[in-house]
């Protein structure tokens, strides 16, 4: 599920950008809408595609693009093997979102780095985003329920490393689709 102040504050956006009259507002609209539309129901499938997931993200990030404005760089790189692959609905998201709503503005701008490659044997998402957190043991229930959620879906299939360093926070997860996943 969405927070929802992401919610809150995306129609805050939309709202301002209307008493404009931006032309981005109906892409905003759309957005949202397909945002919405994928939480209502896609969520309640065991899987869809990967392919399903990224654009659920990309029009997460354009809607954050949006209200961000100029003090957003975020890189988002993305190799997709097959259309076949497919994965839990919502599974990244939250580290996305994350991203966003705990990411620290450093000289005025946040930094993401989002990764996705998937080959037909394994997915690795990579994200890292600008904080000025230093403490790496406590972390919110949020990534505790992921934790949980990633141990029911993909036991002994997963690899998850989160890391709050210096100025940076990165989360790396590696999901075995067929076996076993070992450690590297």
């Amino acid at each position: 599920q969405i927070h929802p102040h992401f919610l809150f504050n995306t129609l805050n956006t939309m709202y301002g950008s209307a008493l404009k009259k931006a032309d981005e507002t109906p892409e905003m609209i759309l957005k949202l809408s397909n945002l919405l539309d994928y939480l209502l129901y896609q969520v309640d499938k065991p899987s869809v595609s990967l392919e399903d997931e990224i654009n659920h993200i990309e029009d997460y990030i354009s809607l954050e693009k949006m209200r961000f404005n100029d003090t957003l760089r975020i890189d988002f790189t993305k190799k997709i093997e097959s259309k076949s692959i497919t994965v839990a609905p919502m599974l990244f998201i939250p580290f996305v979102e994350n991203s966003f709503k705990h990411g620290t503005l450093q000289n005025g701008v946040l930094d993401i780095n989002l990764s996705i490659i998937a080959t037909n044997n394994l997915i690795d998402f990579k994200l890292s985003n600008s904080s000025l957190n230093h403490d790496n043991k406590t972390f919110g229930i949020g990534l505790e329920n992921i934790k949980k959620r990633l141990n029911l879906l993909y036991p002994n299939r997963h690899t998850l490393q989160i890391a709050n360093l210096k100025s940076k926070f990165t989360v790396i997860l590696k999901i075995n689709l067929n076996s076993t996943l070992k450690d590297e």
